[in-house]
């Protein structure tokens, strides 16, 4: 097992907690924002976004971006 798979397994909870954490802060300003907020929609949008997000990511270390982070 390498260094990065160590620290993984002992990060992936913390890790997740975090996009939940985000997740969740940004339905409770749906919420506060929108009057009669439709919740899964809200869900939907927020998650396609962090998707987005996360795409993005995946390209920029495919490009090489954080090979000297």
């Amino acid at each position: 097992m390498t260094a990065q798979e160590k620290e993984i397994n002992q990060m992936k909870s913390e890790i997740k907690k975090e996009v939940r954490l985000a997740f969740k802060a940004n339905m409770k300003i749906f919420d506060w924002d929108i009057p009669e907020n439709d919740d899964r929609k809200s869900a939907e949008l927020i998650i396609a976004v962090m998707q987005e997000a996360i795409d993005e990511l995946k390209k920029e270390i495919a490009n090489g971006d954080f090979n000297q982070y």
